[in-house]
């Protein structure tokens, strides 16, 4: 039903979201003045006024590798109903350390980690688990959970062979450490040389958020009741019972509500004005954070109890398809962990606790960078993830070949 009126709404939407496209188009070509950018720029505001579900394009057709720019191309390496193994391959570049990326299945696609991508690019080989849409997923595909993401992303890493190296951004932290750590207690030959994890919720006990608080302050049955529904009719996962990306994005937002909005007023002084530059670093930030995707329900609800309610990985209680997950099995996966010192959302000292739970590892394999002046975002995209925290990466990754 929540759905459905949703989309109902979306639809109402529509023909007006196409006459203010056609009416700015027409606008930006009356001239420069004042109060012509002005009625442009507010129906260029309402055109805008949506979501889309479909994935954004990562962009990246070159990069620059020593003295040379290499063309990109992306390659599907491994691929099943609800997630791809999408590599980054450069022609003609020799061997470079492999990298995943994990990216968070959290109401967002995987191009949210573009600038991570980017960055990581010229000194590696990296690949990324590019999560499908659950809405387009047919139910006959069956489910997809908790358990499901850990295997998706020990699969991945058998697929890309012995000696890859391991970088997990905020959610997927946990699922990345459960995954080590199976591995390593099974003597997987492809688990990881490396693992770092950046900004991820490993013991949400400490310090926690309004994230946190948003978690711990409803039982799961309120969750399951007013956040589930089901995919309308008209979507190739028909039926399927999700939780919104819509509904993740309006969290999201309800923390932040005055900083958005001020973003909005800024885009349409920009436009207003003609600052095309300015209007659009604004608008390619919201292109991306206004492409949502669905979570299966199964997922979502278990990573809201397992992780955020009853801390089972940092309790020591975490089960992966009924085996405990034990990461103290790690003994030759090296470990950093990285947290942002302004992070509203995975706090100072919750990513961190992943050396606690590593008692295998020798003092020596484990590091912890806490980056100052940054809040969530800033710890994987933006100048300080580029200039000072990834330099780190890249060293913990080369001294671990």
């Amino acid at each position: 039903m929540l759905y459905s009126l949703y989309q109902t709404a979306a639809d109402v939407m529509l023909p007006m979201r196409l006459w203010a496209t056609a009416a700015g188009q027409t606008l930006a070509g009356g001239g420069d003045l004042d109060s012509l950018r002005a009625a442009g720029a507010m129906c260029e505001m309402l055109s805008r006024a949506r979501l889309t579900h479909r994935r954004p394009s990562f962009g990246i057709d070159a990069v620059e590798v020593g003295n040379q720019r290499v063309p990109v191309r992306e390659e599907e390496v491994h691929a099943t109903p609800f997630g791809t193994l999408l590599r980054f391959a450069k022609e003609g570049v020799g061997p470079q350390p492999r990298v995943l990326v994990v990216a968070p299945l959290s109401g967002h696609f995987a191009t949210l980690l573009r600038d991570t991508v980017r960055v990581l690019l010229p000194d590696h080989d990296v690949h990324i688990t590019d999560w499908a849409n659950a809405r387009d997923v047919g139910i006959w595909e069956g489910r997809f959970g908790f358990d499901e993401y850990v295997e998706h992303l020990i699969r991945f890493l058998e697929a890309m062979g012995p000696g890859a190296h391991l970088v997990a951004v905020c959610q997927p932290c946990v699922q990345a450490l459960a995954a080590a750590a199976v591995m390593a207690e099974d003597d997987n030959p492809c688990q990881p040389r490396s693992m770092t994890l950046m900004a991820g919720p490993i013991d949400c006990r400490i310090n926690p958020t309004k994230v946190n608080d948003l978690a711990t302050g409803k039982p799961i049955s309120w969750f399951e009741q007013n956040l589930i529904t089901r995919v309308p009719l008209r979507y190739p996962g028909a039926t399927r019972r999700v939780y919104p990306g819509f509904l993740q994005l309006t969290a999201f937002m309800s923390m932040n509500a005055e900083r958005h909005l001020k973003a909005q007023v800024d885009l349409y002084k920009a436009l207003a004005k003609g600052d095309e530059a300015q209007a659009r670093t604004i608008r390619d930030f919201y292109d991306e954070y206004f492409a949502v995707l669905d979570m299966t329900a199964e997922f979502y609800l278990e990573t809201v109890q397992w992780v955020f309610q009853e801390f089972r990985l940092a309790r020591g209680e975490l089960d992966w398809k009924g085996r405990r997950v034990t990461p103290k099995a790690i003994r030759r996966t090296a470990l950093f962990t990285v947290e942002g010192e302004r992070d509203d959302i995975c706090a100072l000292g919750q990513t961190v606790a992943a050396h606690d739970l590593c008692t295998g590892l020798r003092p020596y394999r484990k590091k912890h960078y806490m980056q100052a002046g940054v809040g969530h975002y800033g710890v994987f995209s933006g100048r300080r993830w580029a200039g000072q925290i990834y330099p780190l990466v890249r060293n913990t990754i080369l001294a671990n070949e």
